[in-house]
C-alpha cells in the first residue's frame, strides 16, 4: 500500500476512533429512538424520513431494512422515504422550490402521532429544516440523525447526535445506529 493512502485510512480511522470514545451517550439516544419508533409502530403509525445526498441513501437504506427485512422474517414496518419518488421530488422542486421538496410530501402523508426522521450531517438543510417544521404543525414526533452542530437538534424530539464534525464519520455512525434500531425492531 502507497504510504500516502496508508497514511489517509489511518487519519480517517482514527477520527471514526475517537468519535467512538462518546459511544455510550450515542447508544443512550439510539435506544431511546428505538423505544420510540418501536411504539409508534405499535399503535399503527407510519414514520416518513428525508436526507439530502449521502443522507438521502442512508434514509433509503433505513426504510428498505423496515420495510423489507433486516435478518428475520418479520411484519413489514410501515416506513415510507420521502427521497425515493423522483416525479413528486422534481414536480415539488420545480413548482415550490428544492427547499420543500420533503415539507410537502410531509404535509401529504403525515398525521397526528407519525413520525418524521430528517438526516442531515450539517444539521442545517433548509429542506429538513421545513420539513420538521411542517411535521410539528401536522402533530407528528421529529427525530433528527445529525451532527454536533445545527439548529435541527433542538427541533427534534429526539435525537441521534454523532460526535463528530467530519461529513464522512457522522454518516458512518448514522448507518451504525440505523442498524442498532434495526437489531432492536427485530423479533425475539
Amino acid at each position: 500500500m502507497h504510504s500516502q493512502a496508508k497514511s489517509l485510512f489511518l487519519s480517517h480511522t482514527q477520527e471514526l476512533v475517537r468519535a467512538c470514545d462518546n459511544i455510550a451517550e450515542f447508544h443512550v439516544q439510539v435506544e431511546m429512538v428505538s423505544n420510540q419508533l418501536s411504539s409508534t409502530f405499535a399503535e399503527h403509525k407510519k414514520v416518513l424520513i428525508a436526507g439530502n445526498g449521502g443522507s438521502a441513501a442512508e434514509a433509503q437504506h433505513f426504510s428498505d431494512e423496515l420495510v423489507g427485512r433486516y435478518r428475520l422474517n418479520r411484519k413489514a414496518y410501515p416506513v415510507v422515504a420521502l427521497t425515493a419518488d423522483s416525479m413528486v421530488l422534481t414536480c415539488i422542486g420545480n413548482d415550490y422550490g428544492y427547499e420543500n421538496v420533503f415539507a410537502r410530501q410531509v404535509e401529504a402523508l403525515g398525521q397526528p402521532g407519525d413520525i418524521f426522521i430528517g438526516l442531515t450531517t450539517s444539521g442545517t438543510s433548509e429542506n429538513i429544516l421545513l420539513a420538521a417544521e411542517t411535521a410539528r404543525k401536522c402533530g407528528m414526533t421529529i427525530i433528527a440523525f445529525t451532527g454536533m452542530k445545527g439548529p435541527f437538534r433542538e427541533m427534534a424530539d429526539f435525537a441521534v447526535t454523532s460526535p463528530s464534525d467530519k461529513a464522512a464519520i457522522v454518516q458512518e455512525l448514522h448507518l451504525h445506529a440505523i442498524h442498532l434500531i434495526c437489531e432492536t425492531l427485530e423479533p425475539r
